[in-house]
């Protein structure tokens, strides 16, 4: 596996749009409402400033409009930290067999807050201090977030027979704490 990228700007205006949409995908989980997250924050950041000068600014951008899409639809979400419960998460793209389907099941066990925490540490390799800077939430509660959602991952990939396929998968997160 390819070690994650540090480098805090990439290189083109394209390399911007596609770590923005990746970041809106670990949000939204759905692959409209990412490519319209990214899309919308760089618009609204070259209107404003005539350019999109960093990757944070970026992120902050598409994190805002998240936020307030999901004011406007209403959503909230009262999960409990203790007792895992069924998510409206869209249904995977396929019944493909193999990893991205495994993947795709894994991850809409979680809650949006959960995806976003794990793709900023395992994909965009930040700490938990920068994850919380970034989020605006408490070390330890990052630190509680990364910890429930493998555990949730380990749960889920251990009890569905299915997901049993993409146990190695979990093992990479596992690896890692």
């Amino acid at each position: 596996m390819a070690e994650p990228s540090h480098d805090p700007s990439p290189t083109t205006d394209s390399d911007l749009v596609q770590s923005a949409f990746r970041y809106a995908l670990s949000l939204s989980h759905h692959v409209e409402d990412a490519e319209d997250l990214a899309q919308e924050a760089w618009v609204n950041l070259c209107k404003t400033y005539g350019r999109v000068d960093s990757r944070a600014v970026l992120f902050t951008a598409v994190r805002n409009l998240f936020i307030d899409q999901c004011r406007r639809r209403k959503i909230v979400q009262f999960d409990s930290l203790d007792e895992p419960a069924a998510h409206d998460a869209p249904a995977p793209l396929g019944d493909e067999p193999g990893v991205k389907g495994d993947i795709e099941k894994l991850l809409a066990t979680l809650r949006p807050v959960e995806r976003e925490t794990l793709f900023l540490h395992y994909y965009q390799g930040h700490t938990a201090e920068e994850i919380g800077q970034l989020t605006g939430q408490p070390r330890n509660t990052v630190l509680s977030i990364m910890h429930r959602a493998i555990g949730k991952l380990r749960a889920v990939a251990t009890s569905d027979p299915v997901a049993k396929i993409g146990n190695h998968i979990v093992r990479l997160f596992v690896s890692f704490v």
